[in-house]
């Protein structure tokens, strides 16, 4: 069993050492590593080739450039180079336990049937650092049930492993998307094959980068971003068999609408595009403190909002003094 580590790089010099590292330090050792080089001006690329180029324990590599396309086309890339039965991904500011690979491997052979596979993680932050996912036993889950029930992604991108066969026929991620374009393609997976899951936390999920280079601290185009792309996903859903697969997905969409389209509910550039993805979500089934927040008016929670964003400022900077940062 083979697996080939596709690992998008753009502009992360100062973090990218730890995740070559944790790659080199796999006990399981039929892999290959391509890096895809987004573009970097940081010289992100050379750091690479310095590093797996002296490492003793470095696997097979590869590093391909290309012109800055988004990370959804850098992985696309990757995998099309790919010469393992299997995929696996890794964000160049995340990293593995050495244990990562060689569980997935028993993870397939227990659960065959699957197209997707992943395991907990941890999410890392000075003064947050926690296991992500609880109450989830190994074995095939639920996806949408799963997600909903922790209120966190059960499929995290540098925990996940493909099939390449799978990832090749749901069409890879979806280029000129910046966010969530990892859980539209787990979501096309989820709605054609089984999911399997780890409960051991063998991955660690980096949120200690600045906000110029996270993803998630941007607001991206509507056709950039997940939720106003859903509707591939909401046809798919309504050819599923039983009512309650369907209210599993939809609880789950609906979920993620509420929570991830409230800074575009506040903009005056995009309010009137969120509100027409928030009209299709079931009021009824939200939580009345839910339901108050999208009821105050605008000013208000833009002016609450700077605010708790000051008080998180001050005290992440006192985490940081304190551990030496």
């Amino acid at each position: 069993m083979r697996f080939s580590i596709i690992l998008p790089l753009y502009n992360k010099a100062p973090y990218v050492k730890k995740a070559l590292e944790s790659v080199c330090a796999q006990t399981w050792r039929d892999m290959e590593l391509i890096v895809v080089d987004d573009g970097s001006t940081d010289g992100s690329a050379a750091l690479v080739e310095q590093f797996l180029h002296t490492a003793s324990d470095a696997p097979s590599y590869r590093i391909i450039t290309q012109p800055n396309s988004g990370v959804a086309a850098a992985r696309d890339k990757g995998v099309q180079q790919a010469g393992g039965e299997y995929v696996a991904f890794l964000d160049a500011d995340d990293w593995w336990e050495p244990a990562f690979l060689a569980t997935m491997a028993q993870l397939i052979e227990d659960y065959p049937d699957a197209g997707l596979y992943a395991t907990n993680y941890i999410y890392y932050k000075p003064g947050k650092t926690h296991v992500a996912i609880r109450h989830i036993p190994t074995g095939y889950i639920n996806y949408p049930k799963a997600y909903t029930e922790n209120g966190a992604m059960v499929v995290f991108t540098s925990a996940a492993v493909m099939p390449a066969h799978v990832f090749m026929e749901m069409g890879g991620f979806p280029v000129g998307v910046r966010l969530g374009e990892d859980f539209l393609l787990w979501a096309k997976t989820a709605l054609h094959y089984s999911v399997a899951f780890s409960d051991k936390p063998l991955v660690y999920y980096n949120n200690d980068v600045p906000a110029t280079l996270r993803a998630t601290r941007n607001l991206y185009a509507p056709g950039q971003h997940m939720l106003f792309l859903l509707e591939p996903v909401e046809q798919k859903i309504e050819t599923l068999q039983t009512r309650g697969q369907r209210d599993e997905w939809h609880t789950l969409l609906d979920m993620l609408r509420v929570s991830g389209l409230r800074e575009y509910w506040l903009t005056e550039t995009y309010h009137t595009v969120a509100a027409v993805e928030l009209k299709k979500v079931d009021w009824s089934k939200q939580s009345r403190a839910i339901r108050r927040w999208y009821a105050t008016p605008r000013p208000v929670l833009r002016l609450i909002r700077q605010l708790r964003q000051i008080g998180s400022y001050c005290k992440q900077s006192l985490i940081r003094r304190r551990l030496g940062h």
